[in-house]
C-alpha cells in the first residue's frame, strides 16, 4: 500500500469582527444572503440588556463565517444530507460488522 499524500489546506484569515458593522460585512462576505436577513430579524428583535442573548447570537454568526474560512469547515458545510446519511450508515454499518 503506497501512503497518500496530506493534505495540508490553509486556512482563510478570518475577517475581523469585532464589531456588529465588521460581523455585517463578513456575514455578507462569507454567508448566505439568508443568514444575512436572518442575522438583521435576530438583531432587530434581540433585548439588548440581555447580554447573555446578545453575545450568544453574535457567538452563531460568527462560528458561520469562520467555518466558511476554514477548507475543512466549508467543505463540511457544502455536503448534502444524503451525502452525510450515507456516511453515517456506511460508520454504523463498519461497526456493527466489527462486533
Amino acid at each position: 500500500m503506497t501512503a497518500q499524500p496530506e493534505h495540508h489546506h490553509r486556512p482563510v484569515p478570518a475577517p475581523p469582527m469585532t464589531t456588529v458593522r465588521e460581523l455585517r460585512l463578513a456575514l455578507r462576505t462569507y454567508g448566505t444572503s439568508a443568514e444575512v436577513d436572518e442575522f438583521e430579524e435576530r438583531l432587530a428583535d434581540a433585548d439588548l440588556d440581555d447580554l447573555t442573548q446578545a453575545r450568544r447570537l453574535v457567538q452563531r454568526y460568527r462560528h458561520r463565517v469562520l467555518l466558511r474560512c476554514d477548507p475543512e469547515g466549508a467543505a463540511a458545510l457544502a455536503r448534502t444530507d444524503d451525502d452525510v446519511a450515507a456516511e453515517l450508515r456506511r460508520r454504523l454499518d463498519a461497526k456493527a460488522g466489527g462486533r
